[in-house]
């Protein structure tokens, strides 16, 4: 007997047998009371159903804002530019600030005063209104009161600046703010850079003409 004849025999010996193997029967979902399974399992698969349709609905949410434009994050605020120092042409009588009342005998003293663009320093205008030249019957006189510590002796410098003109002069306040009698060569608005004990502040004085 060749090699081929005994598969030939094999094959048709399985095919005999596998023939009379009945296929098997469906499964039966009915239980014993008539009802079937699947009314059991009903609420079960209308429940993924339902979470399918979710899920789904969720997905393509998400995919429409995917594509919508985001708004553009603001940008940074806006710098506000420092306040220029300007002369004013009255300088009205006000309530001192607390701690340039020194000296002064009422609880709330009132005077004309320029504060320094920093605020270290306070101009208490005695003599005003500032002129020049000077008035023969009133001095210009300024009480320099500083806001930040002192160093003992250190003078009070001014550099003065005529507004619209080269104009410059220099004066010295010999001990530190305090005391003064400044006088200017003309008449206009002045520009004035103070320095004293390290510090440095800034502020604009008119000087009126004589009437």
């Amino acid at each position: 007997m060749t090699k081929e004849d005994l598969h030939e025999r094999v094959r048709s010996a399985f095919q005999a047998r596998t023939a009379v193997v009945p296929d098997p029967e469906p499964p039966d979902w009915t239980t014993a009371d008539g009802r079937g399974r699947s009314s059991r399992f009903a609420p079960l698969m209308a429940a993924v159903a339902v979470l399918g349709v979710l899920a789904g609905g969720a997905l393509i949410s998400v995919a429409v804002g995917s594509d919508q434009t985001r708004p553009a994050s603001p940008g940074p605020a806006p710098v506000s530019a420092s306040p220029v120092a300007s002369c004013a042409a009255e300088v009205p009588s006000r309530v001192l600030p607390q701690w340039a009342r020194t000296g002064f005998t009422d609880a709330e003293p009132r005077m004309p005063y320029v504060l320094g663009d920093q605020g270290d320093i306070a101009a208490i205008i005695f003599g005003y209104p500032l002129a020049a030249p000077p008035l023969p019957d009133r001095s210009n006189k300024i009480l320099w009161v500083s806001r930040v510590p002192l160093d003992p002796g250190d003078p009070l410098r001014i550099e003065a600046r005529l507004d619209g003109s080269g104009t410059a002069v220099e004066r010295t306040v010999l001990g530190g703010p305090g005391p003064s009698g400044i006088d200017l060569p003309r008449s206009g608005c002045w520009h004035l850079t103070l320095r004293w004990s390290g510090h440095t502040d800034t502020m604009a004085l008119r000087y009126s003409p004589q009437n």
